[in-house]
């Protein structure tokens, strides 16, 4: 008989895991895959994005509504101690821009390797390779989990499976799947962070460039996302940091809409009036040339030719119209999204098990006792920035305290 058995061994199944076995319960996990935290290595592009240095108040709010449901997982482990956690692990971290916290390795390894040692350290049993059938409840209370043809007797179950998510590297529902069985609800579930495609085939003659901190504004009644980061142009789309953040809001609006129009500004400070004056500050310039000077060529032109202009021209040349044309173009520039990569693309699963079937200050289910949720299988998601991973440790930190 176990005290713990914790299926899934990524960022919150290991912190689980660990904090559980520092309290001195007998912890076995369950991996699907062939090792542990292999979705941990490919976070932040290899580099690790751990955390930000955002306060609470401020860090919670950036996932909205029900971020205020992660309060007790940061009072376990914020941004101060999850840094703190790491460097008794012996992996030092720094925050380049002030912002995002990453290890000064800036390779994930390092903080898998760590994670690891401290399993072995503990004397947690970790078997790998596992599929896990059935989670098996007695009056309501965990009592067994069945895996690979065994059963293993647990007083405690933890579901950290992560979502659907980053499929080449192991994301699946099969952690889903499993808490549906145990009458829990799960809600839609859609791709987030990831590459978006778009109606205007313009892009494809872009490709090279790439627009820092421009603002993406969904264009529908009652919808006010906005996301600002740089954006790189592709063959069939957009990508990029504000692309990623952008994308939660989009995908499931893609699921009830065929098409989503969206507004870019990319001239920063820089209005219709501003952007007047700029044109007419050199007379003998053709508006490809001055435009130039703001954007990068290639799109200057693409969108010139998209609205129909000559761009040999200069601006005084132009008509009124022509010039009112342009200055909506390029202060807010339209683009259709159609379509996304699905799962098999996708960083993040948004949507899971609902809040409110969960308990905020242990992460306990209300549904069966003795189980307990963390990490990305739960119906709650953030922008790119450390925001997932701090909230995979917090809230793994926080089963692992309450069990």
């Amino acid at each position: 008989m176990r005290d713990v058995i914790v299926i899934g061994a990524g960022a919150s199944g290991m912190m689980a895991a660990i904090m559980a076995a520092r309290r001195g319960k007998r912890v076995l996990i369950l991996e699907r895959q062939h090792a542990c935290g292999i979705k941990l290595k490919a976070t932040g592009g290899g580099r690790c994005n751990l955390t930000n240095t955002l306060n609470s108040s401020e860090f919670m709010s950036r996932f909205g509504k029900s971020g205020r449901f992660m309060s007790e997982a940061l009072k376990v482990l914020d941004h101060h101690k999850l840094i703190t956690f790491f460097e008794q692990l012996g992996v030092k971290t720094h925050s380049p821009d002030g912002y995002r916290v990453f290890p000064v390795t800036h390779n994930a390894q390092s903080i898998l390797d760590a994670l690891v040692l401290e399993l072995t350290n503990l004397n947690i049993e970790i078997l790998c390779s596992q599929n896990v059938l059935k989670i098996e409840t007695i009056q309501k209370r965990v009592a067994a989990v069945y895996s690979n043809g065994r059963c293993y007797p647990a007083k405690s179950v933890v579901v950290s499976t992560g979502g659907a998510g980053y499929q080449k590297l192991g994301g699946n529902c099969s952690g889903y799947d499993l808490l549906r069985s145990l009458k829990h609800t799960v809600t839609d579930l859609h791709p987030a962070m990831l590459a978006l495609k778009v109606k205007e085939r313009w892009v494809n003659k872009c490709r090279a460039d790439t627009l820092g901190s421009v603002q993406i504004k969904i264009d529908l009644k009652k919808r006010k996302s906005i996301a600002t980061g740089d954006l790189i142009f592709t063959k069939s789309g957009i990508r990029g940091p504000v692309v990623l953040d952008i994308s939660r809001e989009i995908t499931p609006l893609l699921s009830k809409y065929q098409e989503i129009p969206i507004l870019i500004k990319a001239l920063k400070d820089i209005d219709r009036d501003a952007l007047e004056h700029h044109l007419r500050l050199d007379p003998s310039s053709t508006i490809l040339e001055s435009l130039s000077k703001l954007l990068p060529k290639s799109l200057c032109s693409a969108l010139l030719q998209e609205i129909e202009l000559d761009s040999s021209k200069s601006y005084t040349q132009l008509s009124v119209k022509n010039r009112t044309k342009l200055s909506e173009i390029f202060c807010l520039i339209p683009l259709t999204i159609i379509g996304d990569g699905g799962f098999e693309n996708a960083m993040v699963t948004r949507g899971g098990v609902k809040l409110k079937e969960i308990d905020p200050t242990t992460m306990q289910s209300r549904v069966v006792d003795g189980l307990y949720l963390c990490g990305e299988v739960v119906d709650l998601d953030g922008p790119c920035g450390g925001y997932n991973l701090q909230f995979a440790f917090a809230s793994g930190a926080l089963v692992g305290a309450s069990l």
